[in-house]
């Protein structure tokens, strides 16, 4: 038995060594029988929306400290992280190492790739598809790249965008450099601006899909981080005449079990339910273990500066929970904060959702709204004139007559820098808790290392931390062509 055994063993040994053996990569698609048709083109699709959901383990918009949005707001005010890796964004104690932090780069990175040889993939092959399906799901898949690119750049600044001919070629070892920064805005601002041309638009999109209105939204965003405020006003332009979207009167409504499916205000939100689809776990990161009803694990507390900064009739407050009774019987607010309120406010934001039976809720979350259009096009006037006029204050004070306050006066912020500093507020006051990009308004205008040392007085805020650090496996890997941000 022995001799077989050994036999067979010398036999495989041989055959391992023969040079006819070719390596054969089973990750890869296989064309001969994938995609044939438009189900498997969805399944393409889907699997580009996939990172972009709510998931703790793999979706980048998960509503927990792996998410971009309890990081990004951390370090702003809105939020304060008193462990963890929102401790690190709050206080910018961070390094290379901080793998809460290098997280996002070395977790969804791998995504754009996909994406790019699925379009590939749906551009060349030959599938049972018309010429509108093919040209819908290439346009989803460069909005999904598109914005996933913009997030991971707003982090960290240019990232390797691997070729096609780099990725047919997957056993062969090609160390990359990270983009310029013209050539990387330039990427994300091709794909953005086909998806806007070929998305549907948004009264025939699907909910929770993109849409025209969206692509349009990152065209925003991506303008707005590179100050072309020509741009940013030309888009704004473009959705606001075409009639799309409208103010929802009810701010807080917006985050009730079904607020977002039935506003008109809601550029893209993503659904959510209890299977874990996609999943919110806001009420769980959020609420105390002592919170009556369904309680969480209270993993973060919002600021008692942020929540002073607002007006005392700004509706837009009613979810910064300043008081409570909890199931201990004691009532916790300001001057009895216990160890839930002793930062600031619980920043619940949406329907608490009492009666859910698990730690997730089906409240969707909400990315992207119309009312950011309208404070965008205000920047950018303001900007483009080198002061504000009535037309860029009129669209502030639309946004604060929802929120139920009065008209600001262009006479009390009629220059550029008075301007600004009360449009940041709005924008606090409006997206706090929605998708971290205070975080990117901060810093466009240079503040954001001022407002982490004001509110968490840390030794660590440094300019050069607006750009999160690469973890080391990358530079390493790298073998000299990929740089680490300065200062790391």
């Amino acid at each position: 038995m022995k001799n077989i055994l050994f036999s067979v063993l010398i036999a495989f040994l041989l055959a391992g060594c023969s040079k006819d053996l070719k390596p054969v990569d089973y990750s890869a698609i296989n064309p001969n029988n994938f995609p044939q048709n438009y189900k498997d083109v969805q399944a393409m699709v889907n699997a580009c929306y996939y990172p972009l959901r709510g998931a703790w383990w793999d979706g980048i918009n998960t509503t927990s400290e792996r998410g971009l949005m309890m990081i990004e707001d951390a370090q702003t005010g809105i939020l304060f992280g008193y462990f963890g890796q929102q401790q690190a964004a709050t206080t910018m104690n961070y390094t290379p190492l901080t793998d809460g932090i290098t997280y996002f780069y070395d977790g969804f990175h791998s995504k754009i790739s996909m994406m790019t040889s699925y379009l590939n993939t749906i551009s060349t092959a030959k599938i049972e598809i018309t010429d509108a399906e093919r040209e819908k799901a290439i346009s989803e898949i460069r909005c999904a790249r598109g914005l996933l690119c913009y997030d991971l750049y707003d982090l960290y600044g240019p990232l390797v965008i691997a070729p096609l001919s780099a990725l047919q070629n997957p056993l062969q070892a090609q160390p990359l450099a990270r983009m310029s920064n013209d050539s990387m805005v330039q990427f994300m601002e091709s794909d953005l601006q086909s998806a806007a041309n070929g998305l549907p638009n948004p009264p025939q999109a699907e909910y929770g899909h993109f849409s025209s209105g969206l692509a349009r939204m990152i065209l925003i965003r991506l303008y707005l981080h590179e100050k072309e405020w020509n741009k940013v006003l030309s888009q704004c332009d473009t959705i606001i005449n075409n009639n799309y979207y409208k103010l929802d009167p009810d701010y807080v409504g917006m985050w009730s079990l079904n607020g977002a499916k039935n506003s008109p205000e809601v550029i893209w939100a993503i659904p959510c339910d209890y299977s874990g689809t996609s999943e919110n776990q806001w009420q769980m990161m959020s609420l105390p273990a002592n919170y009556p009803g369904y309680p969480g694990w209270g993993t973060i507390q919002s600021t008692w500066w942020f929540y002073n900064t607002f007006e005392p009739n700004d509706v837009r407050k009613t979810m910064l929970i300043t008081s409570y009774t909890g199931t201990d019987g004691v009532t916790y607010d300001k001057n009895n904060p216990g160890l839930n309120l002793n930062y600031g406010p619980l920043p619940l934001k949406i329907d608490p959702d009492a009666h859910r039976t698990t730690p997730y809720t089906t409240v969707d979350i909400i990315q992207y709204r119309y009312a950011d259009v309208l404070l965008s096009k205000a920047e950018a006037i303001a900007n483009i004139n080198g002061a504000p006029n009535q037309e860029a204050m009129d669209l502030v004070n639309k946004i604060r007559e929802r929120a139920g306050l009065k008209d600001y006066n262009l006479s009390d912020y009629s220059t550029l820098p008075k301007f600004i500093d009360m449009l940041l507020t709005e924008r606090s006051h409006e997206f706090w808790c929605e998708n971290g990009q205070y975080r990117a308004d901060l810093i466009r205008y240079g503040k954001l290392v001022e407002r982490v040392q004001m509110i968490s007085k840390s030794p660590f805020a440094e300019k050069y931390k607006t750009l999160f650090p690469f973890s080391l496996q990358n530079v390493i890997e790298g073998k000299g062509k990929f740089l680490q941000n300065p200062g790391y």
